[in-house]
């Protein structure tokens, strides 16, 4: 695919409406970037997955993220891209396992993202006033940013084999300066 960054936009601008969700598609996305960056890998392939991870969460939710497959397939998106997509999601809901650094990159940096956005939101400076520590601190607060899963978090930082107040740390210097946020 020539230009898949432009290709992922476009796809993002037609099937995802809610800004909120195109937000937390582009947190992912910069958290791919900078962690593609990182790693020596390919940051347009890594910035993609992390754009059209939840491509199908606004209109079908119940068979997220399953119901993308279609959708990338038309649009000429390999199995190897399609599989990366699937992989962020539960094996047992897709049967694709997380066996690639991009794959379990995309699940780490998931439920993280809306975790640190939230709490940049409270922040009189936003996300350059968030330290590891505080969101950390908020993770204990179920009722803080209710829909992000913990264990997830947690489970993320655990497969991509870093300490998870580094993670967050890395998530927030990927965050900071992304203006779309």
């Amino acid at each position: 695919m020539d230009n898949i960054i432009e290709k992922s936009n476009e796809l993002l601008n037609k099937y995802i409406q809610n800004i909120n969700l195109r937000k937390h598609c582009y947190a992912v996305e910069s958290c791919m970037r900078f962690y593609a960056k990182k790693n020596g890998e390919n940051e347009d392939l890594w910035s993609a997955a992390g754009l059209l991870h939840d491509l199908d969460w606004e209109m079908y939710p119940d068979t997220h993220p399953n119901t993308a497959v279609p959708i990338l397939k038309e649009a000429g998106f390999d199995d190897f891209f399609i599989n990366i997509i699937l992989s962020h999601a539960y094996p047992e809901r897709t049967n694709v396992s997380r066996d690639s650094l991009v794959k379990k990159y995309l699940f780490a940096c998931d439920e993280i993202t809306g975790l640190v956005v939230a709490y940049g939101l409270m922040k009189p400076g936003g996300l350059i006033d968030v330290e590891p520590r505080g969101v950390i601190k908020k993770m204990k607060d179920k009722a803080f940013a209710r829909t992000v899963n913990r264990d997830d978090i947690k489970k993320g930082a655990v497969e991509i084999g870093i300490d998870l107040s580094v993670h967050i740390q890395n998530v927030i210097d990927a965050l900071k300066n992304d203006t779309r946020l």
